[in-house]
């Protein structure tokens, strides 16, 4: 354990960013001799990686993706001797930063979905739970992931509300502007959705 310092909270929520930052869909497709950025939509999210370079690497990529937005929210503030409680929040948003602006990739990264979902896992479980379900049901009907991603995106944060209230203001705004950040990243599939020309997860490779 590390005492309560304003230094130690700022490397926190830096060592949050850093992590969120890891292009895992981009090294993993990078493995298998695919250029990301080349191919397909040119995101280096899950959903890419899924569609050019293999299903079980597409899930590989969203789980390791979750991963890096998880650690920080529920395990950073666990370092601190007496962590604030905004710090699990704040290092959360920190690592999904990372992975839409990684400074690796000149701040051009994914939408954020994955991250964001492994994120609020770590602080809001059961909103996730929601978002999650609501996400699975879309992307099983339709085979749009993209708008899988943008209907749980309205969903957790309706769905923290529901539950709790205004309780937890700080948390419940958070959830509500990452909830329109995620559907802003995806302003581009919301126009091929409506022209209908939005690839499905299935079909011709």
């Amino acid at each position: 354990m590390i005492s309560n310092t304003q230094l130690a909270l700022s490397l926190l929520v830096l060592a949050a960013y850093l992590l969120g930052s890891i292009p895992n869909g981009l090294l993993i497709a990078r493995l298998k001799g695919v250029d990301l950025q080349k191919v397909g939509s040119g995101n280096i999210g899950a959903t890419n990686v899924f569609r050019c370079v293999g299903k079980g690497w597409g899930i590989a990529a969203f789980v390791l993706d979750a991963v890096k937005g998880f650690v920080p929210a529920f395990f950073f503030p666990r370092l601190l001797e007496s962590a604030p409680p905004w710090l699990g929040l704040a290092c959360g948003v920190a690592a999904v930063a990372g992975h839409n602006w990684p400074v690796w990739l000149k701040f051009k990264g994914g939408k954020g979905v994955s991250t964001s979902a492994g994120m609020l896992l770590g602080i809001a479980p059961a909103a996730v739970g929601v978002g999650f379900a609501v996400f699975a049901l879309t992307v099983a009907l339709t085979r749009f992931v993209s708008l899988g991603s943008i209907l749980a995106a309205i969903a957790v944060p309706a769905a923290y509300l529901w539950m709790n209230g205004a309780d937890n203001r700080l948390l419940a705004s958070a959830l509500v502007v990452m909830g329109a950040l995620v559907i802003f990243k995806h302003r581009a599939n919301v126009g091929r959705l409506l022209r209908g020309i939005e690839p499905r997860i299935v079909g011709k490779k």
